[in-house]
């Protein structure tokens, strides 16, 4: 994939592969589409409305905190279920709707678990595009998943919603759906760490901490919602 260039009426951001660096600036144009190439890096650039452009098999994780806006990313990027999505969320309610009412979710969570595992290994043999919503704070889940798309001949890219706390935590009231104190606290940790090791990567060109991943992309609260739909396919 190339690097896609536009105008911007914020500061651009570096991008970087492993084979050398660019410069990547926000789209200029409604429609426009950005193709990410290495890492790159749309937080804090402003700009119009755009498409984001992957493979047309391409195996793209969508990752943030609870309540960050992955579902509504996904929901969007999904056109009405035209790019199958796996989400563990609807696993679980899946698991939940064949168990006793009153037996507690911890219960049978691995059972949960090992479902979405199998789900996800699945979509990814069968082919084609594929959207998958992820906390993203566990590199484990990526690298086996990257693995499982190698084998087909695929590549795994990243989106990593970065939106801050209280804005993950409004999002959760918004949904009516809240994590645990105790699990946000865990994701919340690990993002941090993953998104401080990318801006080290932009700004120095450090080596990048999701070498699994074919490209990242970098969305703040404003340019997740200026990325209004994906295109799986040739470049356009």
């Amino acid at each position: 994939m190339g690097t896609s260039t536009g105008t911007s009426t914020g500061t651009s951001t570096s991008t970087s592969t492993g084979t050398g660096t660019g410069t990547a600036e926000a789209p200029g144009g409604q429609g426009a589409e950005e193709r990410p190439h290495g890492v790159l890096d749309l937080r804090g650039v402003a700009g119009a409305a755009f498409t984001v452009g992957y493979p047309p098999d391409a195996v793209v994780v969508v990752s943030g905190l609870p309540g960050a806006g992955k579902s509504t990313l996904l929901r969007r990027w999904s056109g009405a279920g035209a790019v199958p999505t796996v989400d563990p969320r609807a696993v679980h309610e899946a698991c939940e709707a064949v168990m006793p009412a009153r037996l507690p979710y911890a219960v049978y969570r691995p059972w949960a678990r090992l479902e979405h595992v199998r789900l996800l290994r699945s979509s990814v043999r069968r082919g084609g595009p594929l959207l998958v919503h992820d906390c993203g704070s566990r590199a484990w889940m990526r690298r086996w998943l990257a693995r499982e798309a190698a084998r087909q001949g695929r590549q795994l890219h990243l989106v990593l919603l970065d939106v801050g706390a209280a804005t993950a935590l409004d999002g959760q009231r918004a949904r009516g759906r809240h994590a645990s104190a105790r699990v946000f606290a865990r994701h919340r940790r690990g993002l941090d760490q993953l998104f401080a090791a990318f801006t080290r990567h932009t700004r120095s060109g450090a080596p990048t901490p999701a070498p699994e991943a074919a490209s990242v992309l970098l969305l703040d609260t404003a340019s997740r919602s200026r990325a209004t739909a994906v295109h799986f396919g040739p470049a356009r």
